[in-house]
């Protein structure tokens, strides 16, 4: 039976970082389901199709080979912004949201993050996670992020744009950003990847002895 770490958090609060360091440290797959959402509108953008046109973007949710995902690609402005317009879509979610769970059942374990993976995608995942960070550091990784790989941006618009995010999340109607009941917070603020990555091993390695 797979082992499921499940970990949800807001935008650049190091949830992606810690799941790819968990997934390979025990050597179990992974998921980026922000990703899920970011392909199915790119899948739309390539063919000239409508953002706005729910049966259309769940028949494209529907198709998604999730093998190939490129983060590169999917990182992209423009993507983010259409997939900001589907990802509120109900039948899309609901349509990823089953390809995940099908992702989770992959042996012997799967790490999946995202915003609502402890309290809808896997309720039953023995691991949760929820990990978060201020606005005002969060906006610092992306604009250190940005920087380093050679762009230029405003630090005042990145931490307006986490806090418009932040409220997009936790206020939509489905599946909102939330902490699941039994989720173990970690709060990478003034937090090491090192420091979060020992203090979620520690948490998965007990369970993984019960």
């Amino acid at each position: 039976m797979s082992f499921v770490v499940a970990i949800d958090g807001p935008a650049a609060a190091g949830k992606g970082t810690l799941a790819r360091r968990i997934a390979e440290h025990y050597g179990f797959h992974h998921l980026d389901t922000g990703l899920t959402y970011r392909a199915t509108a790119k899948a739309l953008l390539d063919r000239g199709l409508p953002l706005d046109d729910e049966a259309v973007a769940e028949g494209m949710a529907r198709e998604l080979d999730l093998s190939g995902l490129d983060r590169a690609v999917l990182s992209r402005h423009e993507i983010g912004e259409a997939a900001s317009k589907v990802a509120v879509m109900t039948p899309v979610r609901r349509a990823l949201v089953e390809a995940q769970r099908r992702f989770s059942l992959k042996e012997p374990g799967a790490v999946l993050d995202g915003r609502d993976i402890g309290t809808v995608v896997c309720p039953g995942a023995p691991v949760k996670l929820y990990v978060t960070a201020s606005p005002e550091v969060r906006a610092k990784r992306r604009l250190d992020e940005i920087v380093a790989n050679g762009g230029n941006a405003d630090y005042a618009a990145i931490f307006a744009d986490v806090r418009t995010r932040d409220e997009r999340d936790m206020a939509r109607a489905d599946s909102p950003l939330k902490p699941a009941q039994d989720a173990h917070l970690l709060d990478t603020s003034e937090m090491s990847i090192e420091a979060a990555f020992s203090a979620a091993k520690s948490i998965i390695d007990a369970r993984l002895e019960q």
